[in-house]
């Protein structure tokens, strides 16, 4: 969701003695779009959320993005940002997705057109013609819908369901081959304040969670209770915390990328320790800049030519003169620029 820019946060600090200061010296190193999506449907408003990407093994350059409208609903796009399908949906506010094999790829979105009661929308992605096809919704429970992210677990799907008073529900899927799924609920615990965007480390099962104004929770795969492992400092990362993202390398290591959503960067922590590891922010270029990040989505392999080192795609909150849309970045890049970018200052 759009929220403060950092003039604001800077003003809001310095009225607040107990509030630590915004670090004004910028360590961030700047890369640039290669690609972006077609604005969402929704003109002049908080529209474009989160993504999530669906790589075609057989023929990456052919992968395709999903994401929100949160007005609206479900947009499918390729790798040159161009419209595949759109699924009104109602207010669909954050997706994943997870490729089942015999089971096809299923996308999940949090649904809160029901402000008391939340939902999860579920739908099969044909990754032919990319269009999406409602299997249906499941209740996830009392409580506004927000974040949402999914996991394997070894065959055994499941999806958090994370609510936007704090509260997070774990639903095991079933009946996904059919038009009446249902979700068992696993696991329920919560954060103090608002949350919204998470990932999980397929490798162990950690759930990953940011607490919008604290920091990023980490909880084990069955846990209900989780610590802070990267508290908002003002200086790596800048309130709100909002989408996440992981890079797995290896059977530990890797990165945990957030959205510092009150600088307008993107913060890199390192796994399994989450020590910071660099931040970057998306600059001008050929297609724009991006600003008021909420969503956010990674995946390490090679999409074809122009993205053979990965892809990362972030939601863009400002793109005037049109609505919200998507940027999509070479993760290489990223990776280059971050290798050789200002020191990271603890």
């Amino acid at each position: 969701m759009r929220k403060t820019t950092i003039a604001t946060l800077v003003m809001a600090n310095l009225t607040a003695a107990c509030a630590a200061p915004i670090m004004m010296d910028d360590t961030s190193v700047s890369v640039s779009a290669l690609a972006e999506t077609e604005p969402v449907g929704t003109a002049n408003a908080d529209a474009a959320d989160d993504p999530a990407i669906w790589r075609n093994a057989a023929n990456p350059a052919a992968s395709l993005i999903v994401a929100t409208d949160k007005k609206a609903g479900l947009y499918v796009y390729d790798l040159d940002g161009q419209i595949k399908s759109f699924t009104l949906g109602g207010l669909l506010n954050n997706v994943d997705l997870l490729d089942l094999g015999t089971q096809g790829v299923i996308v999940a979105a949090s649904d809160r057109t029901d402000k008391a009661n939340s939902q999860i929308a579920l739908f099969r992605l044909d990754t032919e013609s990319g269009k999406l096809a409602e299997l249906g919704r499941i209740p996830s429970g009392i409580g506004e819908a927000y974040g949402l992210c999914m996991a394997d677990n070894v065959g055994k799907p499941s999806v958090f369901a994370v609510i936007k008073d704090g509260r997070i529900r774990e639903y095991e899927l079933t009946n996904l081959t059919n038009l009446s799924p249902t979700g068992t609920l696993i696991r329920e615990f919560a954060v103090p304040t608002q949350p919204e965007g998470c990932v999980i480390d397929p490798r162990n099962g950690a759930f990953y969670v940011g607490e919008e104004n604290a920091g990023i929770w980490r909880f084990a795969a069955g846990a209900t209770k989780g610590r802070i492992v990267a508290p908002i400092d003002n200086k790596q990362l800048v309130a709100d915390v909002e989408g996440l993202a992981i890079a797995p390398e290896g059977d530990t290591g890797g990165w945990l990328i957030a959205s510092s959503q009150g600088d307008n960067t993107y913060a890199r922590y390192s796994l399994p320790d989450m020590k910071p590891a660099g931040r970057f922010r998306i600059a001008s270029g050929a297609f724009g800049a991006t600003e008021e990040t909420d969503g956010i989505a990674l995946d390490t392999g090679s999409f074809g030519p122009k993205f053979p080192g990965g892809l990362f795609v972030a939601q863009d909150g400002k793109n005037e003169p049109d609505a919200q849309n998507f940027k999509l970045v070479s993760w290489q890049e990223i990776n280059e620029a971050l290798s050789v970018g200002p020191a990271v200052t603890e």
